[in-house]
């Protein structure tokens, strides 16, 4: 006999996770409601003890952490499921998942539980809007040349999305482009009203705007709240919020924001184990009815929520423990927002701490900057490409054990010289490190000394390119490998037709 779910959405919200922090900041349950005494730094360990010790892992950004309390809920979920799946469809799924939606929607100030939708990240969750966009155009809402508008720094997945769907469907994409180092928000805030004005040229319509809360590459903090005004000023139709690293880092109320369409991945900076994240959209808006997923089951046609919650068989475990990961928070002095709070000032001492040891910078100001930060690489590393980013990072995993992302500065700042370091060398390698409870000061001084150790070998990147020897030998390689797949093709025709007409004899 299969065990019982997980308590339902009244017990839950007896527990405080149905309900607002009575902070208007949207950051969920307040720690008063479930008093218990301060998660200790031994119980931290504990908690991340899965995490290999060996390496100095300072980009929680790009996959986030799972404490083993929240890990340890899925695999019970995982196991109810395995235990007895047809109970777990028709009695335990949609239960689970309207708890969490609950959870989600008390931490975000959405007005209804309705207005959530649970998906696996904001990747999809651009899926969905940007379906919407194309199937606009396609039949004739939308007209042929109409604009979308997105930052240059949006992330390369929702960026390509946005080309596969409304580009295709006949759209004008126009990019606003952000400076980088960024001195404050009114520099946004000026570059996107330039590239506003570009969208509307000549009458055009502003069908969408798609804008980052907080940037990946490099990372910024984004002034989105006056962008959306901006938005409503100029008569765009639809903003679209692309908020993958916000919650846990920074503030959430999507009312106050404002946004048509919100999304936030809840496994990066809230503790969810892989992949979970939420769409937001506004109940009273008609095109919140007329979003659909991308994969269709069964459940099309009954709401966005109902088709997210049910694309076919898969484990929708990381969906349903949501309860859990604000249970974890709450055990941290002053909850999501102590845990934010410390984790910006730390992020920011730290990249000082770095920026100090290098001769270099913080790539914004501390009120542009969550909990992560974009750092400086000493000018005589040159870094000169994406490739050569990566091939720095790699050697930073594998020789030095320190996991970070590098990122290369290809844009300069109109009318200013690309900044230089100490010794007047330009930089344009930086690193965004991130900080989050698990980290400690010793992940970011191995990173320090790795760096300092490469400048004082007199390393630089041009070291890790392949030579044109190696690019040559690598073309003869593959030109030879091409040659005898062409081969190998000739001889299966030849022996399937030898086959076939072997056959038509019979």
């Amino acid at each position: 006999m299969a065990s019982d779910p997980p308590p339902d959405g009244a017990a839950a919200a007896e527990n405080g996770h149905d309900h607002d922090n009575g902070h208007g900041n949207g950051n969920g349950p307040s720690p008063a409601k479930r008093p218990r005494a301060v998660i200790s730094a031994a119980e931290i360990r504990a908690e991340f003890a899965h995490h290999d010790a060996a390496v100095a892992r300072v980009n929680n950004g790009s996959f986030g952490c799972c404490p083993a309390s929240v890990l340890a809920a899925q695999a019970r979920w995982q196991r109810l499921f395995l235990a007895q799946p047809d109970a777990f469809h028709f009695h335990g799924l949609q239960q689970g998942l309207l708890r969490s939606r609950a959870a989600v929607a008390a931490a975000i100030g959405a007005a209804d539980v309705s207005e959530v939708s649970l998906v696996d990240n904001a990747t999809t969750a651009a899926a969905i809007v940007l379906q919407h966009a194309a199937w606009s155009f396609a039949e004739g809402r939308f007209a042929r040349g109409d604009a979308v508008l997105m930052l240059h720094y949006a992330y390369g997945a929702v960026k390509k999305s946005i080309h596969a769907y409304v580009a295709r469907a006949g759209a004008t994409v126009v990019e606003v482009p952000l400076p980088f180092p960024v001195a404050s928000a009114d520099a946004i805030i000026a570059e996107f009203r330039a590239a506003l004005a570009v969208a509307k040229a000549g009458g055009r319509r502003v069908r969408l705007a798609v804008i980052d809360h907080i940037t990946s590459m490099p990372s910024v903090v984004i002034p989105v709240k006056e962008l959306v005004s901006i938005c409503r000023e100029e008569g765009v139709d639809k903003v679209f919020v692309d908020a993958a690293h916000s919650i846990g880092q920074v503030p959430v109320d999507v009312r106050d924001i404002g946004a048509d369409f919100y999304t936030s991945n809840l496994h990066k900076w809230f503790f969810c184990p892989p992949a979970v994240a939420f769409l937001h959209t506004c109940k009273d808006d008609p095109v919140a009815s007329q979003l659909h997923h991308p994969v269709v089951s069964q459940e099309y046609g009954n709401g966005l929520p109902m088709e997210s919650g049910w694309i076919g068989t898969r484990d929708y475990s990381a969906q349903l423990v949501v309860s859990e990961a604000i249970d974890f928070v709450n055990r941290f002095e002053g909850g999501i927002e102590g845990i934010r709070s410390r984790n910006h000032e730390k992020v920011i001492e730290m990249g000082r701490m770095l920026a100090e040891a290098w001769g270099t910078f913080l790539g914004s100001p501390p009120e542009l900057c969550g909990s992560m930060v974009m750092v400086g690489l000493p000018g005589c590393l040159g870094v000169e490409s994406d490739d050569d980013a990566m091939r720095v990072r790699t050697m930073l995993r594998k020789d030095f054990a320190v996991e970070v992302p590098i990122y290369y500065n290809s844009r300069r700042v109109e009318g200013q010289e690309m900044a230089k370091d100490k010794n007047g060398d330009p930089v344009t390698g930086y690193v965004r490190i991130s900080h989050q409870v698990y980290n400690v000061r010793e992940d970011y001084e191995r990173l320090r000394d790795a760096v300092n150790n490469l400048v004082a070998e007199g390393f630089t990147s041009s070291k890790l390119r392949p030579s044109e020897k190696t690019r040559s030998f690598g073309m003869m390689k593959l030109q030879l490998a091409s040659t005898q797949d062409a081969v190998a093709d000739y001889l299966s025709v030849g022996r399937v037709t030898r086959e076939c007409c072997s056959g038509s004899a019979i």
